[in-house]
């Protein structure tokens, strides 16, 4: 039978997904399900590893379903994932030793500090083009192996194994231990120009070699699914969810850059087959890896929270009902009402990295309503995003002269709007705006030769919208003075 279709996994932050593609890099089928967000504690985010799984066993065989397709049908399936949520298990059994840490989570302050005093953030950050940061894998292993009874020793043994997401499910699909470069680059562990785990960064922080997966390209066969819907299909790329996103949009040349609205935003900025070192509060990256080529590497701006403030205006205040109602609430007013919200709900990420941050909402007036918080709430994204870009240009040099977009923000047409006015550049939504599955697709098909070479994938790359600037520079730079002031008011409140 023809092997006419790559699958692709995105494990994400608050659900599951399987797509179907064919050649053309056209949705055939979806499905996606949901999994619990688990609140310990105020600042702690955790998911059950193993409902997770349960998760993407029900999607790939409801994507399947819905195409009319079985395993037979396809010629790969690629990973993309949550990046730094960290997971142990037994290497036995393979059950989880515990909830799975998500990349939100901030618990590992006193880790953190340990890190700093054993090797020092600047060391860290020129090895693994990192800061010290709760974000980051690291610190949630090392919280882990401190506070599971018994997990020091037996991760000393060689007993569990650490992972992020694609190692989960590539460890549940083929039963083995490996991780992609993309995903490693995360963990505060990998040395960026080795592309190995750090020995001296292990010592430093009692990581145990012994405990973490190997590390391989973003596109080569890993295995081959053993068992379930896939069983049988050969499991060949795994990217961390933005990493894969810029993959989805061929950036593949030194200056493209893409940015991914969902939960979180995350723009990153292709910088060729060296690595550069971020003096303006990014991150340095592995943007992906193609088999045995060079890795090519990637400036990237993570900003915390865009669409997870949308949820909080319907979940929490209750002004909308459904987050799509945003856009037309805000558009009952011309302009923010001289409000701005802040959303550092658990600190702020580029190009601040202050942990001791919280959300504001400031310049409130008896003048304000709904339609101004909603508006408020939309720019913030906008503002956000500008503060990474303007770090990007200073980095890298080359001022960015279009930006492309994907992630469900994007359905956002006043936003996408104020987006390329705050930027003054164009905005670009391409047709196919799953781009973060389309990564994952792409790259697992390079790995079979379902694909002989990007410059076919580029080829599959067509615009659905654009957005030009319309705003005036001097009312831009008011709104941008205006930000700041706002920003400001977020430090040093914890």
């Amino acid at each position: 039978m023809t092997k006419d279709y790559v699958a692709a996994i995105d494990q994400g932050t608050t659900s599951s997904r399987c797509i179907v593609f064919d050649s053309g890099g056209t949705i055939v089928s979806v499905a996606q399900r949901e999994h619990r967000q688990i609140f310990p504690r105020p600042g702690w985010v955790e998911h059950d590893a193993e409902e997770i799984w349960e998760c993407v066993q029900f999607v790939v065989r409801e994507a399947l379903a819905s195409g009319g397709l079985d395993a037979s049908r396809l010629a790969a399936v690629g990973i993309t994932n949550q990046r730094e949520t960290t997971v142990v298990w037994d290497r036995a059994t393979g059950r989880p030793v515990h909830h799975a840490i998500v990349w939100q989570d901030t618990r590992t302050d006193e880790q953190l500090r340990r890190f700093d005093a054993a090797f020092g953030e600047e060391n860290f950050r020129a090895r693994t083009g990192l800061p010290l940061a709760p974000y980051f894998a690291g610190s949630k292993l090392a919280w882990l192996l401190e506070h599971v009874d018994g997990l020091r020793e037996r991760a000393d043994a060689g007993e569990v194994l650490f992972g992020t997401m694609d190692s989960w499910l590539i460890h549940k699909l083929t039963g083995r231990h490996l991780t992609d470069v993309t995903n490693a680059s995360r963990t505060l562990l990998m040395n960026l120009r080795t592309l190995d785990w750090d020995d001296e960064i292990l010592a430093a922080t009692g990581i145990p070699r012994a405990m973490l997966p190997e590390i391989r390209s973003s596109a080569e066969v890993y295995g081959t699914a053993h068992s379930g819907p896939l069983a049988g299909v050969p499991v060949a790329s795994a990217l961390g969810d933005q990493q894969a996103a810029l993959f989805g949009q061929t950036c593949f040349a030194p200056g493209e850059a893409k940015c991914t609205y969902g939960t979180g935003s995350f723009l990153l900025l292709n910088t060729g087959t060296e690595p550069v070192v971020s003096g303006h509060g990014l991150l340095t990256t592995v943007g992906y890896r193609i088999g045995d080529a060079p890795a090519v590497y990637a400036l990237e701006g993570a900003i915390a929270v865009t669409g997870a403030l949308i949820q909080w205006l319907r979940d929490n205040l209750g002004i909308i009902r459904a987050a799509a109602e945003v856009e037309d609430l805000a558009r009952t007013v011309p302009d923010n009402g001289g409000c701005y919200l802040v959303p550092a709900f658990s600190g702020l990420f580029a190009p601040h990295w202050r942990a001791d941050a919280r959300g504001v909402l400031v310049g409130l007036t008896g003048f304000v309503n709904r339609g101004h918080l909603a508006r408020a709430a939309l720019e913030a994204t906008a503002w956000q995003t500008r503060e990474v870009v303007d770090a990007m240009n200073a980095d890298s040099g080359t001022p960015l002269t279009t930006l492309r977009v994907d992630g469900g923000m994007t359905a956002n047409d006043l936003l996408m709007q104020f987006l390329a006015d705050v930027l003054a550049v164009p905005v670009v939504r391409p047709t196919v705006a799953e781009t973060t599955c389309l990564g994952a697709a792409y790259a697992a098909g390079l790995a079979v030769g379902f694909w002989p070479d990007t410059d076919t994938l580029r080829a599959n790359w067509t615009a659905d919208a654009h957005w030009t600037p319309e705003m005036n520079a001097d009312e831009v730079a008011r709104g941008l003075t205006q930000w700041r002031k706002a920003v400001d008011r977020t430090l040093d409140w914890v």
